[in-house]
């Protein structure tokens, strides 16, 4: 009976120990076992598309206020050959025909201007978007004031005086407006110095003070040619 009383307790013994071997590697395999995180897919990665980098770059340039006449960046100056000391044209309305001179030596780069984009028929039926009792505008290819782009200023010594011939602009002195220009039908010389004076209407003031918001240009013809040796009037 001791005997067997002496091998059921070592037999419970070797069991307790077995056991507590066992639980003891368990708790070690359990610390070098990699766990996969967990991914919250309520949080999604965000992917910038090419043109949402486009626009993202584009809201974040400095625009300018949309004022009448404040339009893109100017464009370089031409580089044309100087137009002569005076070019005359004839601009076709749809009221009637305006006889201008334009000072080539006053404002060569805003006549040559001028001039180019008359000669590619870029006036032609544009409209008269602004009629005041003392100015007409046009030239605009939005026509309503917006459009036109912009070029450099001119500093010129004409003043302005009934039938003078000016080019617009917006806030800023130094930048004109590239395409659209306006006549005075009376003095107006608060805007001396302050506007590029580039022309005078010779013939058809009659025809300026005719004219209604919505005229049409029909076409702008410029009296020279073109020579080697630069822009000439024709004869």
């Amino acid at each position: 009976m001791q005997k067997l009383q002496v091998f059921f307790s070592i037999t419970l013994l070797i069991l307790i120990i077995g056991i507590v071997i066992v639980s003891q590697t368990s708790q070690k395999m359990s610390t070098n076992v990699s766990i996969t995180p967990t991914i919250d897919m309520s949080q999604p990665f965000q992917l910038i598309q090419p043109s949402q980098q486009v626009q993202s770059a584009q809201t974040q340039q400095t625009q300018q206020p949309q004022t009448n006449n404040n339009l893109p960046t100017p464009t370089a100056e031409v580089t044309q050959p100087p137009p002569p000391a005076s070019v005359s044209a004839i601009i076709k309305t749809s009221k009637g025909d305006i006889d201008i001179t334009l000072y080539g030596s006053e404002a060569p780069n805003t006549v040559n201007n001028f001039i180019t984009k008359a000669n590619s028929n870029f006036y032609n039926n544009l409209t008269f978007h602004r009629v005041e009792d003392w100015v007409v505008q046009g030239g605009d290819p939005n026509g309503d004031g917006t459009g036109g782009g912009q070029m450099p200023a001119e500093q010129t010594s004409k003043p302005f005086v009934t039938g003078s011939i000016g080019i617009a602009r917006g806030s800023d002195p130094k930048i004109n407006n590239a395409s659209q220009f306006f006549i005075t039908k009376s003095d107006a010389s608060w805007l001396n110095g302050q506007y590029t004076n580039f022309g005078m209407v010779t013939s058809g003031m009659d025809v300026v003070n005719k004219l209604q918001i919505g005229d049409k240009i029909l076409g702008i013809t410029i009296n020279l040619t073109q020579t080697e040796g630069g822009l000439t009037e024709s004869p």
